[in-house]
This record gives C-alpha cells, structure tokens and sequence, in this order.
C-alpha cells in the first residue's frame, strides 16, 4: 500500500440482544438464523440504521446446520439493512463474538471500513441431527453406483441401527471430555471450594437482578418469543439452594453442579463498532474505545487441568503491550464459563508460585467489587458465540456511565483457547 496508514480510534457506538434462554425453552422452534435476524433488526432499529450500507458485519455461530454456510450474510439479507452490506462468518468457540469485534474494528482501524456490526449466535435446542457413519457412507457409494442393481446391492449393507441418527458432540476431540469435565479437573488440581464455586455463582445472579432491576438493561436488549428477560435467572436462589444441588460431572467427589456452571443455552447479540467520524455523523456517542486485545492458547490435552486457562497468557501479554497493571481498570469483565474456572484464573494471578509454573510473574489481587458487576454468564446463561456481544457490550455500557476509565475483558474458550481485550474510555 502507498504511502502510510494512519491507525484510527475505534469505538462501540451501540448494541444490542435479545434474552438468552436455556436450552428447550422459548426458542426451541427459533433457528440460528431467526434469533440473529431478531437482534440485528433490534439494533437497527435502535440505531436509525434502516437501509443504511454498513462497512462489514461479522460474526458466526459455533454449532451450525450445513445450510448456514453463509449465515451472517443470509441473516444481513433478512434484516432492514441496505444488501449491499457485506457479511462474513467466522468462528473461535466462545471467542466468536470477541473475534467479531477484533475483526470489525482492525477495519476501522486501518481505514477500510467506516462502520460494522459484530454479531454471535448460537442454539443448542435446534441442533443438525447427522446420520451414522455407516449410513453416510452407503448413501454416498449408493449415489456413485452405475446401474440400479448395483445400487440396491449397496443399499442391503445397511442394518437397522445404521438408522438411528446422531446430534453434534461438544467433547473436545483429543480427550474425550467435555468442558465441564475439564474444569473438575481444573477445580480439584487448583483446589478451589464447592463453597467458593457457590458464593461466584449466587453473586452472579444477584448482581443481574439488581441491574434488570434498576433498568440497566433497558436499553440493550429486545424481547423475542415472549421472553424479556434471560430465563437462566434465578432470583430465588441461595447458597442453602445452591449447596443442595447434586455434582454434575464427578458424580462421586465433584464440586461443579448445574448451579454453578453455565447451562446450554440459545441466543443472539449484536454490537455496533465505528469510526469517531462515522458516529460524529450519526449523532452517536461513543460509549468506549476498544484499545488493546489479545488471543492465546495452551496445551492441554496433556495437562487436561489447564483447558480454560489460556486467559492467564492473554491478559499477562496484553497489560505489558498496554504499559497497564492489573489493578489499573475500573471493571472486569471474565466470562463466567464456570465459577471454578473465574476463581483459577484469578488465584493463578494472585499467585507466585502458581504463575510460575506457566512461566509468568504475578499479576496480583483485584478488587472483587469491580468484577462482572452486573452479573456475568452463570446468571445470564451461554449461547457460545453471543456471550462475547454481550460482555463488550456490558462493559462499553459502564464505562459511558462512568463517563471514564479502563475496562478488561477476559474469555475463554474451548480448544484450550481465549482471548481478552481493554476497552477505554
């Protein structure tokens, strides 16, 4: 490229979702396409964006059919966008939705874009249900045989159990475990208390009440098949309820149950990221700057313990990028994928000899009171794709109300994967 490029400031500019819901609840009729469409004509709507040409949205779903193969640009076609809106899918696990800003904003910054939407979707309710191997395999010899004879001679190698049809796994291919079953490990090998898990994930859910309450969200989210609010909340709950529940993965010793881990989960979000330019031209503030990120991976496959740590990588990288302590944000955002793997992450920071052992220096303490202040994934629930549009849009929320500050954003995601990112203001 002649000449040189100027890095431009990127900013949120708006946002918006509809309710997450629990597995085979309200959306169990709702596709990918139909719960995205809802959020992203929901924050066209709120943003006066009826027509407009938008630079680029992208964003992805984790657990897709084969026809959405396109689904983002499908989805554009359907909302009230101007067509000529290009879309792209991509996919990181539950760093997708983050994935989708960093994409988004880079454009932004290199001054290929003006504007663009981030977006992630996922349904757990309405998954592709596949047909056994065997049976594929017929079916795809039967439709290269010549003659009839030879393809019903293909056909009569099929049995009956060839028939019964399969749902998408989500244990992680070299170990065979899922991520619950990873974070047991995680939460015995760094000792961390059912009681602890407990008092995370009952914060959660008191926090998230409190902020529907006082009409935080008001502006962030539309209603979609009868549901306002995310029906994973629970406003009842106590640690007496919490302490009650039966360990969901170690059935004998475990410590993760259903309370204190995310369940299943079906939703959709959407964030407006824009050049300074672009906003002052739409009469939008900005709500914050995204400044710095980071993605990071770790082995894990033979220290299986480790899987939803590659968090501690990112942030460590990150800060020394950014010049910034720990300590120096006003929020922290860490999805709560489980409360053993938020409470690991934390203590591996606090601590020397834990950090150490990944070859890092420690971060230190953080002020708790700071911590996913409006409640975060255990109470919220996680559709894996749109959990990363609605942390950034939590955090540029409360940073406008600040009216300053630093925000830290932390998520991880399977593959041993994850990624962070400083939101400013």
């Amino acid at each position: 490229m002649a000449g040189e490029t100027k890095i431009r400031k990127v900013a949120v500019v708006g946002y918006n979702r509809i309710p997450f819901a629990r597995i085979n609840t309200n959306y169990t009729d709702a596709d990918n396409s139909d719960m995205l469409v809802a959020a992203l004509n929901g924050l066209i709507e709120r943003y006066s964006l009826k027509g407009q040409r938008l630079g680029e949205v992208a964003g992805g779903a984790v657990i897709k059919h084969t026809r959405e193969s396109s689904l983002i640009r499908d989805c554009i076609l359907k909302t009230k966008l101007d067509p000529a809106t290009p879309g792209v899918d991509l996919q990181q696990a539950c760093a997708t939705g983050i994935e989708a800003a960093v994409y988004i904003a880079n454009k932004i910054a290199l001054g290929q874009i003006e504007a663009g939407i981030a977006c992630g979707v996922d349904s757990t309710s309405n998954v592709p249900i596949v047909a056994s191997e065997h049976l594929r395999n017929v079916l795809l010899e039967a439709s290269r045989a010549k003659t009839l004879g030879s393809r019903i001679k293909t056909f009569l190698k099929l049995k009956l159990k060839d028939f019964k049809p399969g749902v998408p796994g989500i244990d992680d291919t070299f170990t065979g475990l899922s991520m619950g079953g990873h974070t047991e490990l995680t939460a015995k090998y760094y000792g961390i208390s059912r009681q602890d898990q407990d008092e995370l994930a009952l914060s959660s859910h008191q926090r998230l009440a409190k902020a529907y309450d006082e009409g935080f969200f008001e502006d962030m989210v539309t209603p979609f098949k009868g549901l306002a609010v995310d029906n994973n909340l629970r406003r009842d709950t106590t640690l007496e309820k919490l302490a009650k529940l039966k360990p969901a993965f170690d059935k004998v010793s475990g410590t993760l149950t259903a309370g204190n881990s995310t369940p299943l989960t079906d939703g959709a979000s959407s964030v407006l990221i824009a050049s300074e330019e672009w906003a002052a031209a739409h009469n939008l503030p900005v709500l914050a700057y995204i400044t710095f990120m980071e993605t990071a991976a770790i082995e894990y496959i033979e220290h299986k313990e480790n899987l939803l740590l590659s968090p501690v990588f990112a942030v460590n990288r990150m800060l020394k990028r950014a010049g910034y302590k720990l300590q120096d944000f006003d929020f922290y955002e860490i999805h709560e994928a489980f409360a053993a793997q938020v409470l690991t992450t934390l203590k591996i920071w606090e601590s020397d000899a834990l950090s150490a052992t990944f070859g890092l220096d420690a971060l230190g303490k953080i002020d708790r009171n700071k911590l996913n202040v409006k409640g975060s994934s255990l109470a919220a629930a996680h559709p894996f794709a749109a959990t990363g549009g609605r942390i950034i849009a939590t955090m540029a929320k409360l940073l406008n109300q600040k009216g300053s500050g630093k925000g830290l954003i932390s998520v991880c995601a399977a593959g041993g994967q994850g990624i962070t990112m400083i939101l400013e203001k």
